[in-house]
């Protein structure tokens, strides 16, 4: 047997570390620690074309689905509830890579009730990302929102659409580089594009965002604050 076979592992027992005892090591087969994984149907269906599942981090247990055309869905305790969360459709573009694509609950959702979402407005294609917040019933948004980034988009494809809070608090927004095949127009390598980007903001502080200092190029070089209309 080689040590290779072995995983040491330490034992941190609290009764031995209270007591102001030794810590002991035990010695464990790396096959007994192989993970067992599989697939557990949650809904089978209901669902209009679901791009992307979260929780809101809040302790309720919920499952959110966003639905690309433009609705977010709540799991509760295995049942899909009938009324969305949210409804977004006459304000979205759907179809192909459109719709509402993004949705990111706020690390202090339990207490502020805000979230973002990601989508392509429908009145000109134009990407969005903007923040909502839950009405007085917990399985209930409010509509209306406050747009904190609008970014043109030359094409109907590329859209990116994933954002999400970082450890650090601040959100982080995916953006496609545009569309068409191949970026035509260079906005990937175009620093003073924001197509074919990750942003990084923080939603916390200034109008409608601030810009973290530690940000490449906040302070030159490229686009510093990402704001478009």
């Amino acid at each position: 047997m080689t040590l290779r076979r072995w995983l040491f592992v330490v034992w941190l027992g609290v009764g031995w570390l209270c007591a102001g005892g030794s810590v002991g090591l035990n010695l464990v087969r790396a096959e007994q620690l192989s993970p067992s994984i599989a697939l557990e149907p949650i809904v089978s269906d209901g669902l209009r074309n679901p791009v992307y599942v979260t929780h809101a981090g809040d302790g309720s247990g919920r499952l959110f689905v966003v639905e690309q055309p433009g609705r977010i869905r709540i799991v509760k305790q295995g049942r899909l509830l009938d009324v969305p969360f949210l409804d977004l459709t006459d304000r979205i573009r759907y179809g192909g890579e459109q719709g509402l694509l993004g949705l990111a609950f706020h690390p202090a959702y339990k207490q502020n009730g805000r979230f973002v979402v990601n989508y392509v407005r429908r009145s000109d294609g134009s990407t969005v990302i903007a923040e909502l917040q839950v009405s007085s019933d917990p399985d209930r948004s409010q509509t209306a929102e406050k747009q904190l980034l609008v970014v043109a988009q030359p094409y109907p494809n590329h859209k990116g659409g994933m954002v999400e809070f970082g450890p650090d608090g601040f959100l982080y927004i995916a953006l496609g580089d545009g569309g068409s095949g191949g970026d035509p127009g260079n906005r990937g390598q175009n620093r003073n594009e924001l197509l074919g980007k990750l942003l990084r903001i923080d939603v916390d502080h200034g109008t409608p965002y601030a810009v973290p200092r530690d940000n490449p190029f906040a302070s030159g070089g490229g686009r510093p604050s990402g704001r478009a209309g």
